[in-house]
């Protein structure tokens, strides 16, 4: 293994089928904070932005941000922000290297470096990845919790705050006492709507500061919304390694990624804007239908396919689209109940958008764990799968797969699969979903049906009404108690 890491130093010296930053990365200043500078960011966003600077939009460079620990800033600053962008399909393997981030902070070793960078007049968009839950908000309602403890914390300590909603405040509460312009707040997070739900946890969080910075910050932000798509797997050591006999390196930041991505942007920014369009990204006035047909065919096949193919046994999601049963289930829930829930634009080729998602995840290069994509199913359900739900539900139209797809999740939060083996699952809700099923489970499964669809800060209130999908979940329930899932699979949607 070679000890030498990935650095400016030795970029001359990579092979050359290695793509390499062509510009003088000296010559970039800062236009740009990114809060949770993950996997997901390098591979999208700062990869378009790669693609401008490269172009000479040389004032967009990017500084990245941790909110929890400290793992991406030991893999990045090491290697002076570099890091590879390794782009894996069935046909072969590309690689290249990123030098869009000059530097990341980690939040919690010192929250007033990270207020004073996002302070500064240069940056004129903060641009977040933080997951579902990083909103602090109450998935069901779409408001913030008030009683998140962050939340609490930062109200309590707003020079030493914790969550991206307290370091943006913040920021923008020094900009106003300087009298500086305030700045554009990019959520790239899968979450419908999801700058209006930032704008509106931003507010809501803003007024509990002070009323009068929540009108300066109304008037002085935008929060433009996004949606985001590429297969972005968690990086392994074999991944590492392998990368290393290609560039002669030690690269630890380096991300796997397919080669299809998309961007869909709002365009409403407050003070200019990297030109992503010229790298494949697409500016629209309204993001909704894009990001409703991505959250509903993509993210929620691949949750469905996450947990039915854990439960069956499959480690990746290659793995579960090799069985004939799951594969033909995908495509069967985009056609029949993720699809007829949306009203598809005429000029948008939705039959050729499912054959491609089919494609994809049966690309075998990617190894997506069907472990990864099921973490915090809690806060990604209601995005992915209730408001395809709710559709059928209003027009008595086919809910069997997403039934399916639920009584799955609800079998996998039991932390138990069904060889008995535990199951670590990785949810802010975790102990209160294992309760639900400790307590009902042996009540019977319309019971734990009932109790499920009752637990409201996932379901709201109002699917505990329906009767039909009670039966419905009850009914498979009980189907994935005595038959388990893949026979469930093979025998109930075999004449699909």
């Amino acid at each position: 293994m070679s000890q030498e890491r990935l650095n400016n130093s030795i970029l001359e010296n990579l092979p050359p089928e290695v793509i390499k930053p062509a510009y003088d990365r000296s010559e970039v200043t800062t236009g740009i904070v990114h809060l949770g500078i993950g996997a997901f960011h390098r591979a999208h966003q700062a990869w378009y932005t790669e693609n401008r600077i490269t172009a000479g939009e040389k004032d967009w460079g990017i500084v990245g941000a941790s909110l929890r620990s400290a793992g991406v800033r030991d893999q990045l600053v090491p290697q002076n922000g570099l890091y590879s962008v390794v782009e894996k399909s069935n046909a072969g393997t590309k690689v290249q290297i990123v030098g869009a981030v000059s530097d990341v902070y980690v939040a919690p070793e010192s929250p007033q470096q990270l207020l004073e960078l996002l302070a500064q007049e240069s940056v004129r968009i903060v641009s977040l990845t933080i997951t579902e839950k990083g909103y602090c908000h109450d998935p069901a309602s779409g408001n913030l919790n008030p009683q998140h403890p962050d939340v609490v914390h930062d109200l309590e300590n707003p020079k030493q705050p914790k969550s991206a909603l307290g370091f943006i405040v913040g920021a923008l509460q020094l900009r106003k006492e300087r009298g500086l312009p305030g700045f554009t707040v990019l959520s790239c997070d899968n979450l419908p709507s999801n700058g209006h739900l930032l704008g509106r946890v931003l507010s809501q969080y803003a007024e509990k500061v002070d009323s009068e910075l929540a009108t300066w910050i109304a008037d002085n932000t935008t929060t433009p919304a996004t949606m985001v798509d590429r297969i972005v797997p968690a990086t392994t050591d074999e991944d590492r390694n392998e990368l290393e006999s290609i560039l002669g390196c030690r690269d630890e930041a380096a991300v796997m990624a397919e080669p299809f991505s998309q961007w869909v942007v709002e365009d409403n920014f407050l003070r200019g804007r990297p030109e992503w369009d010229k790298a494949g990204a697409m500016f629209v006035d309204d993001v909704e239908v894009y990001e409703l047909i991505k959250l509903r065919l993509l993210n929620g096949s691949h949750s469905m396919l996450a947990y039915s193919g854990y439960l069956a046994g499959c480690e990746t999601v290659a793995d579960v689209m090799a069985e004939p049963a799951f594969n033909k289930l995908a495509l069967h829930f985009m056609q029949t109940e993720a699809t007829t829930s949306i009203d598809v634009p005429a000029d948008f080729d939705i039959a050729a958008y499912q054959a491609q998602l089919i494609e994809r995840f049966e690309n075998r290069a990617l190894r997506h764990r069907t472990w990864q994509i099921a973490m915090d199913g809690s806060q990604k359900i209601p995005q992915r799968w209730l408001g395809t739900l709710r559709q059928q539900l209003a027009n008595d139209g086919p809910i069997d797969v997403v039934s399916f797809a639920l009584a799955n999740w609800i079998r996998y939060v039991s932390a138990v699969d069904e060889q008995g083996n535990e199951i670590e699952v990785s949810d802010p809700l975790a102990a209160e979903l294992k309760a639900l099923c400790d307590q009902y489970k042996s009540q019977g499964a319309r019971k734990l049906a009932a109790a499920f669809l009752a637990f409201t800060p996932v379901f709201g209130d109002d699917l505990r009404e329906s009767a039909r999908l009670q039966e419905k979940l009850s009914d498979w329930l009980q189907k994935l108690e005595t038959e388990g899932t893949l026979a469930c699979a093979r025998k109930y949607f075999a004449e699909i």
